[in-house]
């Protein structure tokens, strides 16, 4: 028996959606801001599923803060935060498992209502798990006013969309955590080289030393990072003067 190879089907939008992906990696490598990548997910997914809502959650301290949105909501935008395991967005970040229901998504007993959206009166929802490396990192979520059929490959594109939006999110944080890191470090060194020059100047031991640069950090409301650079500025002007013989 002959066997005939045919060629794969290409769907029209094939191209639009590699040239998005292309688009995404690109301004990924370029290092662009974590929230103007997060606006053009939102554009694209818009133009994709042709929805009247989505929304961006992302996990912060055990909460879900809501992060983008397609329609405005300066007022809820990084306030509003979903506890893992409440409403439909909670669920599936608890679960890690993507939800669609194409009609009356407020019967379905997950939900949850926030008065302050008015999406909420909305027919159709999909929500996305954003995982990296099987954990959830947050929630894109897709709404529509009337009724809709959400296809496997629409949730398999936004559930790639998620995947690369995970990814970054957290290199982001873990770039965010070595820069704290460092930060910590250098005070660390800044306040240890301070301790001791007090110790020599006034003669005291070094708990002393933290104290009066603790207590220097209160009375002047600075961070003891900054009390520590004036005490090292000032000892090293200090140095630097030129001598006067009498």
């Amino acid at each position: 028996m002959e066997f005939v190879t045919k060629p794969l089907t290409k769907q029209p939008e094939d191209a639009s959606y590699i040239e998005f992906f292309h688009e995404l990696g690109s301004r990924m490598a370029a290092a662009e801001s974590f929230q103007s990548i997060l606006q053009r997910v939102l554009e694209f997914i818009s133009d994709l599923m042709q929805c009247d809502s989505c929304f961006v959650y992302i996990l912060r301290d055990q909460q879900l803060i809501l992060s983008a949105s397609k329609n405005p909501h300066p007022d809820l935008l990084n306030k509003l935060g979903i506890t893992i395991g409440q409403g439909i967005t909670g669920w599936v970040a608890e679960h890690c498992e993507t939800v669609a229901i194409p009609c009356r998504a407020a019967a379905d007993p997950r939900f949850r209502i926030f008065h302050d959206l008015p999406e909420d009166s909305f027919e159709a929802f999909l929500s996305v798990p954003i995982l990296c490396r099987g954990r959830v990192v947050g929630v894109i979520n897709l709404q529509h006013r009337n009724p809709h059929h959400h296809t496997q490959r629409e949730i398999r594109i936004i559930s790639t969309i998620g995947f690369l939006v995970g990814a970054e999110l957290t290199l982001a944080r873990l770039e965010v955590e070595n820069l704290e890191m460092q930060r910590r470090l250098e005070t660390r060194k800044l306040v240890e080289r301070a301790k001791g020059l007090l110790q020599r100047q006034l003669g005291i031991d070094e708990e002393n030393a933290y104290l009066r640069m603790q207590n220097l950090s209160r009375q002047k409301r600075r961070p003891i990072r900054e009390i520590a650079e004036a005490i090292i500025l000032s000892e090293e002007l200090r140095a630097a003067a030129p001598s006067v013989n009498p």
